[in-house]
């Protein structure tokens, strides 16, 4: 596919396979897991995966790799590390990160470092000694945004392997292998798939032994995605672009209204001028996201009350589907997320009969 076209583009067209006559348009289910001679689906994969892969590779700019969910992404590229390794890790983030890299610690395997991965110095200085950092960015569910570039080439200085999770800004918005990243994770259930309806995760390196890597720990952790899950992460992956662009306009509307509302203590979005990551996001993505999260004035009861009622949004658990969901964060040390706090992922609905209803939610 030609290195010219843009990546809303690509997202449509690559992993279709040769244009030849009389093959399918789509690339088809293939729902097996043996096939003649010693190909296996859990050595070798299968024509499914490797169309997912093929496109989510084309648009990260690497080879990816998919997997059954994205904590088995995930668990994957931590299995690369060897005993004691020094991991430097955002305090706050996506919640099974933080819980595996915690189980390890206390199982003596990793030692953790903790750091506010917006804070570009602290970073970098925890990075001394590390075999590898890993950055969120967006983080979920604060929404920072982390100077990447910089932190790529502090931590390869340092010695260290950088890992960044995308999944929030998608492979649209943000390409952490061209700012230095020497492996992305993407949890494919969210954006990617975009229906609320699989499981799935995708890593992606430019480094063929990595590759490898990868491919063997989710041969040997059992951690191969379905048929069927490859197949819709595939289908939803044609559609991202215009979600996106749906659910990011939606986003930035909502939260320049409730930045000033009465009802909100305040705003994390990086589309708002005045917001912490804005100029970092200006410069090394290409847009803001469908991603925020506002705080509920009246603290963890208020944040309640607007989860029980809503009626247009949906108050549910994950993000990156084509209905908008609000979750109240409430797992997370009061030290690092604010007891009030609502992430809002933003879908496909109407701005405004969204904004009439968490008008009426922030008042009842």
């Amino acid at each position: 596919m030609s290195d010219e076209l843009r990546p809303a583009t690509v997202a449509v067209h690559a992993g279709r396979g040769a244009r030849a006559e009389g093959d399918p348009v789509n690339a088809p289910l293939v729902a097996a897991a043996t096939f003649f001679g010693s190909r296996y689906a859990r050595n070798e994969g299968t024509p499914t995966w490797e169309a997912l892969e093929e496109a989510v590779g084309a648009l990260e700019g690497g080879i990816a790799v998919a997997f059954a969910s994205g904590m088995g992404a995930i668990a994957v590229v931590l299995e690369e590390l060897p005993p004691g390794a020094r991991v430097v890790v955002p305090r706050d983030g996506y919640t099974g990160t933080r819980a595996l890299l915690g189980a390890r610690e206390a199982a003596g395997k990793l030692e953790v470092a903790r750091v506010d991965i917006a804070d570009t110095a602290a970073v970098l200085a925890a990075c001394a000694g590390a075999d590898l950092l890993w950055v969120e960015t967006p983080s979920n569910p604060l929404v920072a945004v982390a100077e990447l570039d910089v932190l790529c080439e502090g931590a390869h200085a340092a010695g260290a392997l950088v890992a960044v999770d995308s999944t929030l800004a998608t492979p649209l918005l943000q390409r952490p292998l061209e700012q230095g990243a020497d492996v992305v994770v993407h949890s494919a259930t969210k954006f990617i798939g975009g229906h609320a309806d699989l499981l799935m995760g995708i890593a992606i390196t430019r480094d063929d032994a990595l590759a490898e890597h990868l491919r063997e720990g989710r041969r040997l952790l059992g951690t191969t995605p379905g048929a069927l899950e490859a197949f819709l992460a595939l289908r939803g992956l044609r559609t991202l672009p215009v979600r996106l662009e749906r659910g990011q306009a939606s986003a930035q509307a909502l939260a320049e209204r409730l930045a000033g509302h009465p009802e909100v203590a305040g705003v994390r979005y990086p589309g708002l001028p005045d917001d912490p990551g804005h100029e970092r996001a200006r410069r090394l993505m290409d847009g803001f996201g469908a991603v925020f999260s506002f705080e509920a004035a009246g603290g963890a009861a208020h944040a309640d009350r607007v989860c029980a009622n809503v009626e247009v949004l949906t108050h549910a658990t994950s993000l990156g589907g084509v209905e908008t969901l609000i979750e109240r964060r409430s797992r997370y040390p009061l030290e690092l997320v604010p007891e009030g706090l609502l992430r809002v992922s933003v879908g496909c609905e109407d701005v405004e009969d969204l904004w009439r209803d968490l008008e009426r939610a922030l008042a009842a």
